[in-house]
């Protein structure tokens, strides 16, 4: 990401909050770019709540947008990995910071269902690039250590996360309370998964300034259809109603 869209988009950020979209194709990046999205997460199919796209699709998306791309690696179900895969795992990583992506979306658990520290370090590695654990934290048994764990993690700047692995639905009363008992956790929540435009006042007076939108992005929510501008324009006018100058209560 260029230093100029890197000002401007922390300027923006400050004033109001960040929205990010679910991009599977280079027509939805231009979309939500168009509808005034801060920020892309691209990913190559919603299979088991995403999966890693191709170099080539990063690549194709960049050429269309100038806003922030972070890219899903993820290659298998569930939020395990093993040794042969975390090779296949960076090299991945490598092409798409290639092809011009700005940040990454991983998060991986271990055998007990605890952040698995260890590995997601050795990914990241010592790479440029600010990256997002995604919804595998909601999977994790106990809450508060994973978070303690998270804040340890270096470079991560968002956590993608609903609360609960049923959705923001059945996670809020979770992320109200995480973000108004811990600052960090409040500077890092990006709240998603089935994130409703009634979720975000709420969000925002516990201090969440980030938010991911998913099918709310299309038409009908149906991903057969391309994010479409007029929707993504309605939530970035939400999100900057509820969070501007909006102080945590």
């Amino acid at each position: 990401m260029s230093a100029d869209r890197s000002v401007r988009q922390g300027q923006n950020w400050v004033m109001s909050g960040l929205l990010e979209v679910v991009a599977l194709h280079p027509a939805d990046a231009q979309r939500a770019e168009a509808g005034g999205a801060d920020r892309v997460e691209v990913c190559g199919t919603l299979d088991e709540g995403g999966m890693s796209p191709t170099p080539q699709l990063v690549s194709d998306i960049r050429r269309v947008t100038s806003i922030e791309i972070r890219v899903m690696v993820r290659l298998r179900s569930g939020f395990s990995t093993d040794g042969g895969e975390a090779i296949r795992l960076r090299g991945l990583m490598s092409s798409y910071a290639d092809a011009g992506a700005d940040g990454m979306v991983l998060g991986f658990l271990n055998g007990h269902g605890e952040v698995d520290a260890p590995l997601v370090t050795e990914l990241i590695g010592d790479a440029p690039w600010a990256w997002t654990f995604h919804r595998a934290v909601d999977a994790c048994l106990e809450a508060n250590r994973a978070w303690a764990e998270l804040a340890k993690l270096p470079r991560l700047d968002q956590v993608l996360t609903a609360g609960s692995p049923r959705g923001v639905e059945h996670g809020l009363n979770e992320l109200l309370a995480r973000a108004k008992t811990d600052p960090w956790a409040a500077s890092v929540i990006m709240a998603g998964g089935g994130l409703k435009p009634e979720h975000v006042p709420w969000l925002a007076r516990a201090g969440v300034r980030a938010f991911q939108i998913a099918s709310a992005a299309r038409p009908g929510g149906s991903f057969k259809a391309y994010a479409d501008e007029g929707l993504v324009r309605s939530w970035r006018n939400l999100v900057d109603e509820e969070t501007r100058h909006r102080k945590a209560t």
